[in-house]
């Protein structure tokens, strides 16, 4: 297999994965009976396992990166994440998501001094508006409730992506935040004080969400981004909130409405138009 067919395959798991954090979480908090904060707990618990044993597996040595700031924006993502799917759609959640997480970013770099172009404030405007659609009250709204907590998830993902940038071997340091973030899961969780024995589909769905979805799904991701130039990396996760909408359709019976299929057209399409193109420093 050629260096660009593996990159290709990588990716797609990768984005696969990511798509499939949001439906897990969804199935679980909506089928099973587990509360959010034990799935939030058992995901990160599977996840800092999983990633710790890559870690060991490739260096011979227990994970000793990351921080406690990249470790708490990994816990206010993973914990709203896991609250906003109380309560909303896979296929919603995941657009929010990715909208908040790309708005973060973008919203970082301008702050720095990257300064946007015509066309790309022409995405923004746009990937604005449809984000006010999907809020604007109405019959077919998402919840207001997990619409503001997803966003919160979102802007920890950005916040937390940008403290890793230049932080060393990537699946290492991501390791080492899951490891840290695991007492302010337990703290969460105990200050909910959930029953002591979650259903098991429940505990399955968090175990598959941390270790597979989260765990082996960073690190297929990161392996990825050697063959990707970063407005590629930036563009292909637009595809996210898609193949989650889809598998929503198809496994949870979620039927898209039109404020969600307009929304997503201007959100993802604005997004486009920003990354793609680059920005100038002032």
């Amino acid at each position: 297999m050629t260096a660009r067919a593996q990159t290709l395959w990588l990716t797609w798991l990768a984005m696969l994965a990511f798509a499939g954090n949001s439906l897990l979480c969804r199935l679980a908090l909506s089928s099973t009976g587990i509360d959010a904060a034990s799935f939030t707990a058992i995901r990160l618990l599977s996840g800092a396992l999983m990633l710790a044993a890559l870690v060991a597996w490739q260096t011979r040595r227990w994970p000793a990166a990351g921080s406690w700031r990249g470790a708490a924006a990994l816990f206010v993502y993973a914990a709203a994440f896991s609250f906003a799917y109380l309560s909303l759609p896979a296929a919603s959640g995941a657009l929010c998501l990715f909208g908040a997480v790309q708005a973060t970013m973008i919203a970082c770099g301008w702050w720095q001094g990257e300064r946007l172009a015509a066309r790309q404030w022409l995405g923004f405007a746009a990937a604005l508006g449809g984000l006010l659609l999907l809020l604007l009250p109405g019959a077919s709204a998402p919840p207001l409730g997990g619409m503001v907590l997803m966003l919160l998830a979102g802007a920890a993902w950005g916040a937390y992506s940008l403290l890793g940038r230049g932080a060393g071997d990537a699946t290492a340091v991501t390791a080492g935040n899951f490891l840290r973030a695991l007492p302010l899961a337990l703290l969460l969780w105990l200050w909910q004080a959930p029953p002591l024995s979650p259903p098991a589909a429940g505990v399955g769905y968090a175990v598959a969400s941390g270790a597979l979805a989260s765990g082996l799904g960073y690190a297929i991701w990161y392996r990825a981004l050697r063959g990707l130039n970063a407005s590629s990396a930036a563009t292909v996760q637009l595809s996210v909130p898609l193949l989650t909408a889809l598998a929503g359709w198809l496994l949870l019976a979620e039927q898209p409405g039109w404020r969600l299929l307009m929304a997503a057209l201007a959100i993802l399409g604005g997004i486009a138009l920003v990354i793609r193109a680059r920005p100038a420093r002032a």
